[in-house]
């Protein structure tokens, strides 16, 4: 199975840097505006995708800085937002390289952002979860450059592994 999270933390990191390329060519106004997204604009997609990483990290690791909000603006600007992504997505990747599969068949102990409740869940089905979120909000902030007219990356997992068998990624 290590092989399997281990595709899906590279395939993260890629599929970051090509939504980031994209949403760097953004003017200022396009890039906060309000396009209907769950997180309304880019920079509240891209903030909440690294929001939820960073919590996710902490249940995982125990360590770390986790944001107390979904929608936490983490960075402001778009240049130290992208330096922290790229940052979060090395740690990511180096943290799947360290499980072996003892770890990844054992559990995790964590408390939701909005609620006190305490809950224990196998960590391969969290991690599931974890790749899964990632995925849907790079649909929506693919969505939001669409719908400005922009030319979106290609994001598919399908389309990163050619990358990886032709030797591109």
């Amino acid at each position: 199975m290590k092989k399997h999270y281990v595709t899906f933390a590279r395939y993260n990191a890629w599929a970051n840097a090509r939504l980031y390329a994209a949403a760097a060519r953004l003017g200022e106004a396009d890039y906060r505006a309000d396009r209907g997204a769950f997180f309304k604009s880019m920079h509240g997609t891209l903030n909440h995708l690294l929001a939820t990483d960073r919590i996710w990290m902490k249940r995982f690791t125990g360590e770390g800085d986790a944001p107390e909000r979904l929608d936490a603006i983490l960075h402001d600007d778009f240049t130290g937002l992208r330096a922290a992504r790229e940052a979060e997505d090395q740690r990511i990747v180096a943290w799947i390289d360290s499980l072996d599969e003892a770890r990844l068949a054992g559990v995790i102990r964590y408390r939701r952002v909005s609620t006190p409740d305490e809950f224990v869940q196998e960590l391969m089905p969290a991690l599931n979860h974890w790749f899964n979120h990632q995925t849907h909000h790079r649909g929506q902030a693919h969505m939001i450059l669409t719908g400005l007219g922009q030319d979106a990356p290609e994001l598919d997992l399908l389309f990163y592994q050619r990358e990886v068998i032709a030797g591109r990624a």
